[in-house]
């Protein structure tokens, strides 16, 4: 038993000493004899030029925290200084990175295993050159050499460490040009007090950009998962500060915001916190929030804001197909779940404003499909009707110009000429519900509410339904827009049922008793990438019925119906003229609108308009025929004729030859078809009450004039 403990003991003294022995050699080697070594691997590794110009070496110590035998044990950390790496040839600059030292930890008992466990690597004063001059040609992606035999050996980076620094990028790909600068703050900062700081920052911005109202409403917004993300991220603290200038898509840049001081790139318990205010253009991005487990791509949490002159100014930096609109703001909470396959990105409980109105609801944004693809539901309790014409164009050339538009409105023109943003149409499908609990016009014409379905599909735009809640009725229809062709295809189908004239004219005197309603059909087909091009090409019929209402020149005015209210002036004066009946029916032959039926019948006469509309050219081409009933006393007798443009009409009394045309009396056979065509708009609004209508049609069916009171 001796002999044998001696023998052991002996063992493990030599194993000792020679444990001993090799600790002191590793300690007192000159690590600066392997630099040739070390740079002509990496070199051919990385297919690059790579150097170690600076002193090479190698310290142990214990690691604080760590247990167990590891924690008795010294870890070596080897500390590089003075490091280049090349840039390709094509490169615009000779490095690809500068660093002044690399300090790296390795774990020792891993490595009986063939595993290099690297705790952490220190990164001090990394200036890099990051370029790509085309899809497959960046200087971040290395010609790894490639071998035949899988490696025995495997690495772990667990996290790394940064001081200050520079960063330049140039991407000809994206039109992208920044120059970055990272310096240590003097003292940590809390996460709670950069999100108070940036929250105050992004509301002071939004209130400059959309208005005092927009601060108010991003005040007013409330996350329901805040105090979970909060408590998650108020263990971290950020350490230092960055600056950035630069151009986007030729939109010059600036930013700025803070970050943590270790990118822990496996640990789902260490966020990494990320705050941002980034202006692009007249576009404001800002976020705070936190970055976990980037190695896997793991996840985003930040809260979120948005502000601009225009959503659609979003495109080109988030890749979003967004409508133009007036200036916005909005706040929410953005979670995010990234993968290289696809991403999934979460805009929650949202709040904001667009020109007058209020937005608010939730977005999800999904890639890796054959689109990326946006979905979800927004809703405005008090929507401005103005803030809906950016949409298809039809704001003031001062606020085109604010909002970035290069398609000035011509001044003869009345129809929105501004293109369509087809080109973006095919970058992303959609699928929002938006609803408008209220909606602001004026008295002009009082809508109620408004509910949509909008999908995008391939470049195919659908808005089905498109619902209006007008007057007390309902405007509904259907439509689609094909962007994937061009020109681009449309249809368009109408319904305007029970639009009651007592809510629709509501400071007419003549109304309060009225029963009288406005229903109506359109179906129209057409081509063109704006709203003037589709109206001007328009197929297909427009029938319109009102009964038992009221019109008047200060009406019309009111209303912005700038023909009509002239006609009417010339034939009535500035007085309001009951009207039993007007039935309208044009057919539409490539943008020319021509009146099959276009009637007014009043208690004095009866009121015929003939003639063409281009669309195309917003031409007029009209006859306004008044008829007296019997022998009562009417205004004007003579025909009227309406010439010039939709924006500038012309209106006047015809005379000479023309007087005559048509034997100077009405054939009331011609409108014996017509009329008979909009009978089932009598039928789909007469309900229980009487409509005045039913007797017009029906006189004017059996050729006969519609008489007047006695």
């Amino acid at each position: 038993m001796k002999r044998s403990r001696k023998v052991l003991l002996w063992i493990v003294g030599v194993l000792v000493a020679l444990l001993a022995i090799a600790v002191v050699v590793i300690a007192t080697f000159d690590w600066n004899r392997v630099k040739p070594t070390v740079n002509e691997k990496v070199s051919q590794a990385i297919g690059r030029p790579f150097a170690i110009q600076g002193d090479l070496s190698m310290v142990w110590r214990r690691e604080p925290g760590e247990s167990g035998l590891g924690g008795l044990l010294p870890w070596p950390e080897l500390i590089a200084r003075d490091i280049r790496i090349a840039n390709p040839e094509w490169a615009k600059q000779p490095q690809f990175a500068q660093l002044d030292a690399v300090r790296v930890r390795v774990s020792p008992l891993p490595l009986l295993a063939h595993r290099i466990v690297i705790p952490s690597v220190q990164l001090e004063h990394p200036v890099v050159d990051l370029e790509r001059q085309a899809a497959d040609k960046a200087n971040w992606t290395f010609a790894f050499g490639q071998s035949d035999q899988p490696s025995s050996w495997k690495m772990d980076l667990r996290a790394i460490g940064f001081d200050r620094g520079l960063i330049g990028y140039d991407d000809a790909v994206s039109k992208v040009k920044l120059q970055v600068a990272v310096e240590p703050l003097q003292k940590a900062i809390p996460f709670d007090e950069i999100l108070k700081q940036q929250s105050d920052d992004a509301r002071d911005q939004a209130a400059r950009t959309a208005g005092g109202a927009a601060r108010k409403a991003l005040a007013a917004a409330k996350d329901k998962d805040e105090d979970k993300v909060d408590a998650k991220a108020s263990r971290t603290a950020y350490l230092f500060a960055w600056q950035a200038t630069g151009s986007y898509q030729g939109a010059p840049l600036q930013g700025n915001g803070k970050t943590g001081g270790v990118i822990a790139l496996q640990d789902t318990d260490r966020p990494f916190p990320v705050q941002a205010d980034v202006h692009i253009g007249d576009s404001h991005i800002a976020l705070v929030g936190t970055l976990t487990d980037p190695l896997h791509l793991g996840a985003l949490d930040v809260k979120l804001w948005f502000s601009g002159t225009s959503m659609a100014k979003l495109y080109p930096i988030t890749g979003l197909t967004l409508p133009d609109t007036p200036p916005y703001a909005t706040e929410g909470h953005l979670t995010a779940q990234l993968g290289r396959a696809g991403s999934h990105y979460t805009y929650r409980n949202f709040r904001g404003r667009v020109g007058g109105s209020d937005l608010a609801g939730n977005l999800d944004f999904v890639t890796g499909g054959a689109r990326p693809k946006l979905s979800g539901t927004l809703r405005s309790q008090l929507l401005q009707f103005a803030d809906l014409a950016p949409l298809i164009g039809a704001d003031s050339n001062a606020e085109k110009q604010r909002r970035g538009d290069a398609t000035p409105q011509p001044a003869d023109k009345a129809l929105p000429v501004e293109p369509f943003r087809t080109d973006r149409w095919k970058a992303m499908d959609a699928d929002v519900r938006f609803t408008g609990a209220r909606i602001v016009r004026g008295e002009a014409l009082p809508i109620d509410s408004l509910d949509t379905h909008v999908t995008l599909d391939n470049g195919v735009l659908l808005l089905d339904p498109l619902d209006f809640g007008v007057a007390g009725g309902r405007i509904g229809s259907t439509i689609r827009l094909d962007g994937s062709q061009a020109p681009l295809r449309g249809a368009m189908n109408i319904r305007a049922r029970g639009l009651k004239l007592k809510q629709l004219l509501p400071t007419v005197q003549a109304m309060n008793a009225s029963f009288g309603e406005i229903n109506g059909n359109a179906d129209l087909n057409a081509r063109g990438n704006s709203v003037a091009a589709l109206l001007g090409s328009a197929n297909g019929e427009l029938k319109l019925l009102m009964n038992d209402g009221a019109i008047s020149k200060n009406l019309l005015e009111t209303a912005g119906l700038n023909v009509g209210n002239i006609v009417i002036g010339k034939l009535f004066g500035d007085k309001v003229v009951k009207i039993n009946c007007a039935a309208t029916d044009l057919a539409a032959t490539d943008g020319v609108f021509d009146s099959r039926l276009f009637v007014f019948d009043t208690e004095d006469a009866l009121i015929n308009v003939e003639g063409k509309v281009n669309f195309g050219t917003e031409k007029l081409d009209l006859i306004v025929r008044p008829h007296s009933k019997g022998l009562r006393v009417f205004t004007l007798r003579s025909p009227l004729y309406v010439r010039g443009t939709l924006k500038n009409p012309d209106v006047g009394v015809q005379t000479g030859p023309l007087l005559l045309r048509g034997g100077g009396a009405v054939a009331l056979g011609v409108f014996a078809a017509p009329a008979a065509a909009l009978v089932p708009l009598v039928v789909a609004s007469q309900g229980d009450k009487p409509n005045t209508c039913q007797q017009v049609l029906q006189q004017l069916r059996s050729g006969k004039l519609p008489a007047g009171k006695t």
